[in-house]
Parts: structure tokens; C-alpha cells; sequence
């Protein structure tokens, strides 16, 4: 009790809701945000390696939290199912089933959207706390001697008396902390003052009273050790505990699955996922998102979590080691946070995250040892997503370089265009409307443009090239989103920058751009796209079958004119033929 205790306090309440929450992307919290946070400062001086190391933690934190998203729903719904099996034995065999339909029920209305849940949700977990807090606060009456547990002797004297396996039991007393990721990553949706008054005031005490009540129960009978939770009410109690902490799993999963759907967001955004399809579920909240192809492999990992392990106590094994290793990613960027953010220096730093490494590194080394009984599952998960990251990231820098080398600087264009070109013939003929060329943050006059003047041999009156570009912030307010530069010959470049937690829109772009001059009306604008036929038989440095990967997920991400809500029937096409 004194472990699950202290683990509380030093995990949660002093590592997340004390230090990390300090460290906001503009209001935003997670992995990748705090990736971005300190890219943002390290892009001026640190050199590429000490970059690269930054975005490799942040990339194995975002994995594993995918694998974490897996595994927490389905352990939450079959831990509370498994109550069943308290009121009545032969009733154990329906907790099995009855997660399979709640998980699977969980996930089909993902797509009405977190805030009508949230209605729902918000009174049932003010219930929930109270609930459990009463409850073990009874129990703690009959049995006050459980309190010497707030005593961190006890902790400590658990080590000493017990040795190594006492490191084996610190891989039970993580499952007591394993939101504190998940409550980071959700910093943007609800700020960090009333995520710490709702800790600090309900939740932590509440928690506290619940677990010392459950060890009051066992110092007064052994027995009960099976399941401390449930023996807490009366038996005329317990149906209705046993619905209350079901609905409890539900939102206690809702969190983690809308926090893999921000994630996603993110990760599309700074580059290292294709592009998703990215459904907004409310006008008010620009955060409420839903992304089915996310939703769909979510839910058939939980599922084939619940019929492979068959148990929570088997999917314990399974449930710690991903959120401890994420744990270690952002203590080691916390490091980072405060010697760049902070202007900490190395030894007041250290002397921050050091206590948090060892804590953390305790963790994941207990849940290390869980590996062969169910740690592998989450670790596959987050070995798979990690390579599709990377592999993803990789194959886009190759094929923007190809673009950038196949297209040619914009200066030689326009002389072309101009009186200053003496052989007439080349010049192409210009006709009403406008052309908007969606290429990089290239200076140069992009391989699509150049491939519409060899066809058709002919432009528009007006030609912009567009360039989006995803900013290492979470939004980026209107004023700020736009730069136009104009040139001779109606040309004009439009930079649109948007935050990584902002889903571009190429109409509200040049909608903006209008107001600085540039002629785009709707019915007279067409828009030029590339799309590259990319074949694994170049001389890129990356393995072959990462090149293939690529391949594949290049071709089923989501279409540009539907992530750009650009509209279909405005839309050109022109291949090309790449060797990656």
C-alpha cells in the first residue's frame, strides 16, 4: 500500500501534474507535442544528431502509446465484467462475452463524436469517485491501521525485506498509475488548472481512500486478496458496482482513444504518418476528432487483446511495460525541455528528472520481466507503428528531394515567360482564370508545373504556387497563416502554415489570399496536382522492403483533394515516374 501510495504521489502528482504539465505546447500536451516544443528551440544551434535522438524518443513514446491504447480498453472492461464472477461464480464464463460487445459497441459510436459522450460521462465519473472514496473510507474505519502505509518507511522496508521480489511486485503497483500519460496528452482538450484541481481534489483522494480501503479488506481477511475491489461493497451493492465500473472502463478507454486520435493527428501534421481521413465531430471544439481508419485498428486490437489473453490478470502482464516505456521518453525530453525552455543548467536539471529516471526505469524494468507472459503484445503493436512512422517520414524526404532536383528555379521560368526570351515559340499561351500548383516549401517552380507546360502548352492568366507547411505549434491563429509573395507575370507564391493540430483547407486559403490581391474565384480556379508513380528500384539509401512499405502506404493514403478539402471537379491531375 505504501508503494501504491508514493507511486501516486511521485509519478503523477509531482512528475505530471507539477513539472510536465508545465511544458505546453501552446496549451497542448503529449509526446509529439513536447517533440515539437523542443525542436522548436533546438533549430537554431543543436546539430542534426542531437535532433534526430530528440524525434527518435518522441516517435518510440507515440508507439508505445499506441500499444497502450490497445491494451487499456480491453483490460478495463474485462476487469469490471469479471465482478460478475464475485456475485456469482457460474457468471464468470459472460465476462468474456460481454466485453466483446462493450468494446465493440464503445467503438461503433466513436463516430457521433466525444462531446455528446462526454454529457453522458461527465455526472457517472463525479458518481464513480465518490463511490469508491465512500466505500473505501468505510473500510478504513473498520481497519485504521492501514493508514501507517502513508508512512514511506514501508516502502522502503518492502525492498529490504523482500529483495528481488519485491522488484517483481513494482510490475502490479504501475497498473495504479498508468493514466498519467494519457492525462498529459489530454492537457489541450481541458487546460491545466482544472486537470489539477480535479487531481488534487477529487481524484487522488478519492483513489487513496479506495486503495487503502481495499488493503484494510485484506489485513482482515487474506481471502479476499482475489478481488479486494468488489468484497468492498455489501453484496446487495454489487450489481450496481459492477455497472458503475463498467460505465467507469468505458470512459477510462474513451480518454485513451481519443487521445490515439489527436495523436494521429499530430503525427499526419509533422510529417510521419499518411495522410487519414480526419472527421470533426464538433463546430465548437476543433480538438473533437474522429479518424475511422484509427477507430478500426484500435478495435481490432482490444478485441484480439480480450479473446487472446482471457483475463485481466493475464493482460496485467501485457498493460505495464508500454506506458513505463513511454514514461522514460518523456522524462529524457523533460531534460531537454529544461535546459532549452527552463535555461536550467545541467546540474539543477539533472537533479529534476534523475529521481524520475530511476523511479521510471524501476518501472519498466519490473514490466521487462513480463515480457514472455503478455509484455510482447503491446511491444509488437509499437515496434509496428514505429516502422511505419519512420518508414513513412523517410520516404518523403527521398521523393521531396527527387521533386526538388527534377524542378527548376522559378527566376528561369519567368524569364522564359518574358520579352527577354527572344524565341517566341517556347512561350506558352496564356488563357482566363487561375492555376493553383500545390507543391513543397520549394523555391523553385515545382515538376507538376513543368510537366503542364511540356502536355498542354498553355497557362492560366493568374498561377499561384501553393505551399503547405505544418508549424511546430499547435494552431496558428488566421492572422499569421498566410504569406504571399508576387511576381512578374501573375505569379504569386501563397505559404500557408498550420499547427499540428489544425487539418489544412485550400479553399480557406486562397479565400485569405483574396484579401492580399490574388485573383482566385471558386468557378474560375483549377488546381494542379502531382501524383508520382514511385517503383523501389532506385539508389536511395533505404532497405528495399521499407521502400515497398512506403509504396503501399503512399498509395492508400487518404487523396490530397480530400485531406485539402479541395473540391474534385476543380482538380488536375499529372503523373510522374520516380525511382525511390
Amino acid at each position: 500500500m505504501s508503494l501504491i501510495l508514493w507511486s501516486l504521489i511521485s509519478v503523477v502528482s509531482v512528475k505530471y501534474i507539477v513539472f510536465v504539465m508545465r511544458a505546453d505546447n501552446r496549451g497542448e500536451g503529449g509526446i509529439l507535442a513536447l517533440v515539437a516544443l523542443v525542436l522548436q528551440r533546438l533549430n537554431r544551434d543543436a546539430d542534426k544528431k542531437t535532433k534526430i535522438a530528440i524525434t527518435v524518443i518522441g516517435l518510440i513514446g507515440a508507439a508505445l502509446l499506441y500499444g497502450d491504447g490497445v491494451i487499456t480498453p480491453a483490460i478495463s472492461v474485462l476487469s469490471a465484467t469479471e465482478g460478475l464472477a464475485v456475485v456469482e461464480p457460474f457468471l464468470a464464463r459472460l465476462a468474456i462475452p460481454l466485453t466483446v460487445i462493450i468494446i465493440f459497441t464503445l467503438f461503433f459510436f466513436q463516430k457521433t463524436g466525444t462531446s455528446k459522450v462526454g454529457r453522458i460521462f461527465g455526472p457517472i465519473t463525479l458518481l464513480w469517485f465518490f463511490s469508491i472514496a465512500i466505500l473505501g473510507g468505510v473500510e478504513i474505519m473498520k481497519e485504521p491501521r492501514i493508514l501507517w502505509a502513508m508512512n514511506p518507511w514501508y516502502a522502503v522496508e518492502f525492498f529490504i525485506l523482500h529483495g528481488a521480489h519485491s522488484f517483481v511486485i513494482l510490475g502490479a503497483v504501475v497498473l495504479a498509475v498508468t493514466g498519467a500519460e494519457a492525462l498529459y496528452a489530454d492537457m489541450g482538450h481541458f487546460g491545466k488548472r482544472p486537470i489539477r484541481l480535479a487531481w488534487f481534489g477529487l481524484v487522488l483522494p478519492a483513489l487513496i481512500l479506495n486503495y487503502f480501503g481495499q488493503g484494510g479488506v485484506i489485513l482482515h481477511d487474506p481471502a479476499s486478496a482475489a478481488n479486494p475491489f468488489y468484497l468492498l461493497a455489501p453484496r446487495s451493492l454489487l450489481y450496481p458496482l459492477i455497472a458503475l465500473a463498467t460505465i467507469a472502463a468505458v470512459i477510462a478507454s474513451q480518454a485513451m482513444i481519443s487521445g490515439a486520435f489527436s495523436l494521429t493527428q499530430q503525427c499526419v501534421q509533422l510529417g510521419y504518418s499518411q495522410r487519414v481521413t480526419i472527421v470533426h465531430t464538433s463546430k465548437q471544439e476543433a480538438g473533437q476528432i474522429y479518424i475511422p481508419e484509427v477507430n478500426a485498428g484500435l478495435m481490432v486490437g482490444c478485441l484480439l487483446a480480450v479473446l487472446l489473453f482471457r483475463s485481466s490478470t493475464a493482460l496485467g502482464a501485457a498493460y505495464g511495460i508500454a506506458v513505463t516505456g513511454t514514461f522514460l521518453m518523456t522524462t529524457a525530453l523533460m531534460y531537454t525541455v529544461a535546459r532549452s525552455w527552463w535555461s536550467w543548467s545541467k546540474t539543477r536539471a539533472a537533479l529534476l528528472v534523475g529521481p524520475f529516471f530511476i523511479i521510471d526505469g524501476a518501472f519498466f524494468g519490473a514490466n521487462i520481466l513480463k515480457i514472455k507472459d503478455g509484455g510482447w503484445f503491446p511491444l509488437a503493436i509499437a515496434a509496428v507503428i514505429f516502422i511505419l512512422m519512420t518508414t513513412w517520414q523517410r520516404g518523403r524526404m527521398i521523393v521531396r528531394g527527387l521533386l526538388i532536383d527534377a524542378s527548376i528555379p522559378l527566376d528561369v521560368l519567368l524569364k522564359d515567360l518574358g520579352d527577354e526570351n527572344p524565341d517566341k515559340r517556347f512561350r506558352p499561351a496564356r488563357v482566363p482564370g487561375t492555376s493553383v500548383f500545390l507543391t513543397s516549401e520549394s523555391k523553385d517552380a515545382p515538376l507538376v508545373l513543368l510537366h503542364h507546360l511540356k502536355h498542354n502548352k498553355v497557362l492560366h492568366e493568374h498561377v499561384v504556387l501553393l505551399s503547405v507547411i505544418s508549424a511546430p505549434v499547435p494552431e496558428v491563429p488566421v492572422t499569421e497563416r498566410i504569406e504571399v509573395t508576387t511576381f512578374p507575370h501573375n505569379f504569386a507564391r501563397i505559404k500557408a502554415r498550420y499547427g499540428f493540430m489544425q487539418t489544412p483547407n485550400v479553399p480557406e486559403i486562397l479565400a485569405l489570399a483574396t484579401e492580399r490581391g490574388i485573383i482566385a474565384k471558386p468557378s474560375e480556379t483549377t488546381y494542379y496536382m502531382g501524383r508520382e508513380n514511385l517503383l523501389p528500384t532506385g539508389n536511395r539509401p533505404l532497405a528495399t522492403w521499407r521502400k515497398r512499405l512506403f509504396i503501399f502506404l503512399s498509395r492508400n493514403a487518404r487523396p490530397a483533394t480530400q485531406f485539402f478539402g479541395i473540391p474534385p471537379n476543380r482538380v488536375v491531375e499529372l503523373g510522374a515516374q520516380m525511382e525511390i
